[in-house]
């Protein structure tokens, strides 16, 4: 194994930063984030009725004494037993992630293979000593951070192993070293992001990477999913945050420079970013961080024609503008949201800088929209945060997850996807999706659906769409209704040279598409590196590769 020890470098090094005290709020160990954030029975009932064919009452919170927990299949040697727990709430809260399929098998008391270990590690030689032991003893080890994957990113399917591990890194959640200087961090992988963010605050400083999971999800979970995050322009995955990883694998640890750029060969971390613990476990990080913003400003702008809306949010992509939100809403995610009840399209702007006002930015970004037949909501006139639209979007954005749960509960089918494309394909895409993802819904469940559609992130030569669905399920298959109407979302997406994930990783939810993406050279490679790394086969067993 590589060294597990770490000399502070440079004279403008802060170390030993406090840690921060987690919330006294209980997450939900089936569903999104804090029990008590879930809407009541009686909104649920009130959501449902929104939806034809739902049940007439909801389906009971789940309870852990209904599950299928068998006791542990391994023992772990005294050595580590200080680590490991197999107390079921555990087991359970790390037997799935946050997907809608997660939570309706929660929900049917149906959740697959639970882990029979549940493991915290407090640093590197703890990683590797586990490691060591699971490849001994044919433990698959399930690499966990918030546990807020929605692609069966931490699960474990099929029975190939004694035994299966759940590692969960949140212990380890210090940030070890700030430089000021060159406005980095050395950051454990196990951080939270209200963790992680209350030890930058006190140095003005800030990562900035805020995806809808922030609270739920760890640094070293954005790391390993190669995750999306606050901009939607410009700087928009957690990629280009990174400086250095640190991985430890069951054939050694290893540490990438730390460096502002370079061109030695292949990139050691781009081995590991989006790998999902089937390489290895990062366990910790140097992130380039920024100062935190004093200028803000936001407006929205109304379409009534959605492909104008479009050719307006290219033009402000391919301008200099650089906004940092850029969320163009069709007419019925708008609706969804409260941003606008008239059937018109909403474009989302936000500007946002720690030097200067932003006004002008947001300004120049408004006149290219009413340039394609947009109409401004709020002058964009102050630096400021102005618009009722904007503000009911930022709150619908944080409620929607404990939304979807409440309409689960109803037996609706309730879920969304993600893809990106260039712009000669995007208007194509989109109508494909929202006609071939309609049908299927329909075909599966005799129920119309609703499909809406937004823009998350933009670039100059294309944009993500973020697509949501909502249909009346068939009670006690709801999984399978959800299977069959992802499958027709996946081959239109490969049909049109769609990625099949632009933000939300592979797991296994997203195999199929990721194995007809991905050029076979690659993947021969990537097979080659798992032999390489993980010569047991213990490590995430199903994703990436088989």
């Amino acid at each position: 194994m590589g060294k597990f020890n770490r000399t502070p470098i440079g004279s403008t090094l802060v170390s030993a930063i406090p840690s921060v005290p987690r919330s006294a709020r209980t997450r939900s160990w089936w569903g999104w984030g804090y029990t008590d954030a879930h809407p009541d029975d009686a909104e649920c009932a009130a959501m449902g009725s929104l939806l034809p064919g739902t049940l007439a009452r909801p389906l009971p919170i789940p309870r852990i004494a209904d599950l299928p927990i068998a006791r542990p299949a391994v023992t772990p040697p005294p050595s580590l037993a200080h680590l490991v727990t197999g107390e079921p709430r555990a087991r359970a809260a790390h037997a799935m992630g946050k997907a809608y399929r997660d939570v309706i098998r929660a929900l049917r008391a149906r959740p697959g293979r639970i882990p029979d270990l549940v493991a915290h590690p407090t640093g590197d030689r703890e990683v590797a000593d586990l490691l060591d032991w699971a490849g001994e003893h044919d433990v698959a080890v399930i690499p966990f951070g918030g546990g807020s994957s929605v692609v069966g990113g931490v699960e474990y399917r099929g029975d190939a192993h004694r035994a299966v591990l759940s590692l969960d890194l949140t212990s380890m959640d210090r940030v070890l070293e700030i430089d000021t200087a060159g406005r980095s961090a050395r950051i454990q992988a196990g951080a939270l992001g209200p963790v992680l963010e209350e030890q930058l605050r006190p140095h003005g400083l800030t990562l900035r990477h805020f995806p809808q999971s922030f609270e739920f999800s760890t640094l070293g979970g954005w790391l390993a999913t190669r995750a999306g995050g606050h901009y939607a322009t410009v700087r928009t995955h957690i990629d280009d945050f990174v400086q250095s990883l640190r991985v430890v694998t069951p054939a050694g640890a290893g540490t990438s420079w730390r460096l502002p750029a370079s061109g030695a060969g292949p990139s050691p971390d781009r081995l590991f970013l989006g790998s999902e613990g089937a390489l290895g476990v990062i366990t910790e990080a140097w992130m380039r961080l920024q100062e935190r913003p004093r200028h803000k400003a936001s407006a929205s702008v109304a379409f009534t024609d959605f492909h104008r809306a479009l050719d307006a949010v290219r033009a402000i992509a391919q301008s200099d503008l650089a906004p940092a939100n850029c969320r163009l809403l069709d007419a019925g995610e708008a609706l969804l949201s409260g941003a606008s009840r008239d059937g018109s399209s909403v474009l989302v702007l936000g500007f946002e800088s720690a030097t200067g006002p932003v006004g002008d930015r947001l300004a120049s970004a408004m006149d290219l929209a009413r340039a394609h037949s947009g109409r401004a909501e709020a002058p964009p006139d102050r630096d400021a945060s102005a618009g009722s639209a904007v503000s009911a979007w930022r709150s619908a954005f944080l409620r929607m997850p404990y939304l979807r749960d409440g309409l689960a509960r109803m037996g609706a089918v309730v879920e969304t996807f993600e893809t990106a494309a260039t712009w000669d394909k995007i208007p194509a895409l989109i109508d494909a999706v929202r006609t071939g993802v309609g049908a299927a819904a329909l075909k599966a469940t005799g129920h119309p659906a609703t499909v809406n559609c937004r823009l998350t992130h933009v670039y100059p030569d294309g944009a993500a769409p973020y697509f949501t669905v909502a249909v009346a399920g068939r009670p006690g298959d709801e999984v399978e209704v959800w299977d069959d109407i992802k499958a027709v979302a996946g081959e239109i997406l490969h049909r049109h040279r769609a990625t099949i994930t632009h933000h939300h990783a592979v797991g296994r939810d997203h195999r199929a598409g990721y194995d007809l993406q991905r050029p076979e050279p690659f993947a021969l490679a990537l097979r080659a590196a798992k032999d390489a790394l993980d010569p047991h086969r213990i490590l995430n067993p199903g994703v990436l590769l088989d």
